[in-house]
């Protein structure tokens, strides 16, 4: 069996349709599984050993007509792959979708118009399948890999899955503490909104014994560790890290705390507990809660089809609410 994912951004997102490759292989142990993403997210699936191939496009662009000249290089890029028996689109856009029906195939599988992002992606699609948007996202990819391919995925499954983020060699970081636990800091966002404020993340610091690591991947960012750090002498800002150190940096630690962002589902996918902060995003929706992934809401009412632009809500989350889970989850006390 030969399958095609088609799923290109962003980190987050891709993370949390990773979880399925390991249930595709337990039930087809001798399928070859390709995998479409954007370039830039390339190092979040390489290495893993339940890929075949991994093949990269680039549709974002500064202006649209250079993303439109893009998209249509990749039209014709992608017509030229291999025939599947099964190519999936885990994005349901309208461009992930025409790049799915692009690539030879006997069946290009996606959601209906109801329940797509974009509802028109679904036109492209010769299976449709009908989940609702507001389902939690890693249930609803299991969902669309589950029925897409016949395998039957409990949530048992999900709760006990195997570690899916890989990365050449077990970096060694020489600021990893032996005596402390080690805390990684996020405080970087896609959004304004999502950005919980520095002065909090600076008071959590004060709160805890632990060894403190704050991540940054924009130079905006760099200026918020830079503040935390100016309020709080207990944090170490860590150099830029390639997504492959990255996985393998939490892959280490002990705690990681941060927003709804790439970086911290990835402590979920690799089995390390975390603490999700959510203000105008539904947290019943994207994340995966455990018993060492943990989340906390502010109290707005969350539209999981748009994000209110001007819910700063995150601002309320009390960091002593934040410290007082942290030290349960390490059980500090």
């Amino acid at each position: 069996m030969k399958i095609a994912i088609v799923k290109l951004s962003a980190l987050g997102d891709i993370i949390h349709c990773m979880v399925v490759l390991q249930f595709i292989k337990n039930k087809y142990p001798d399928s070859i599984i390709d995998w479409v993403v954007e370039k830039r997210f390339q190092g979040a699936i390489e290495e893993n050993p339940h890929i075949n191939k991994i093949y990269t496009v680039n549709i974002k662009a500064e202006n649209h007509k250079k993303s439109l000249s893009n998209f249509i290089k990749e039209i014709k890029r992608v017509r030229k792959l291999n025939k599947y028996d099964f190519v999936i689109d885990m994005q349901n856009l309208f461009k992930s979708a025409v790049l799915s029906w692009v690539i030879p195939s006997d069946k290009t599988i996606g959601l209906d118009w109801a329940s797509a992002r974009e509802g028109i992606a679904s036109i492209f699609y010769g299976e449709k399948l009908t989940i609702d948007h507001s389902t939690n996202v890693v249930k609803r990819n299991v969902r669309i890999v589950a029925e897409a391919l016949d395998i039957k995925i409990s949530q048992t499954d999900i709760i006990n899955k195997k570690p899916f983020l890989h990365f050449s060699h077990e970096n060694k970081f020489n600021y990893i503490s032996r005596d402390k636990p080690n805390i990684i800091l996020i405080p970087g966002a896609s959004l304004k909104t999502k950005v919980y404020p520095i002065e909090q993340y600076a008071a959590i610091t004060k709160k805890i014994n632990a060894n403190f690591l704050i991540l940054w991947a924009s130079d905006s960012e760099k200026i918020m560790a830079k503040k935390i750090k100016s309020l709080s002498s207990k944090v170490l800002i860590l150099e830029k890290l390639s997504l492959n150190k990255l996985k393998s940096l939490i892959s280490q630690v002990e705690l990681v705390i941060g927003g709804d962002t790439g970086p911290t589902h990835m402590a979920w996918a690799l089995n390390i507990p975390s603490i999700t902060l959510f203000g105008p995003t539904p947290g019943y929706r994207n994340t995966y809660r455990s018993d060492i992934n943990k989340i906390i809401e502010s109290e707005s009412k969350v539209n999981p089809l748009k994000i209110d632009k001007y819910d700063f809500s995150i601002k309320n989350i009390n960091y002593e609410d934040i410290a007082k889970m942290a030290e349960n989850l390490l059980k500090l006390n």
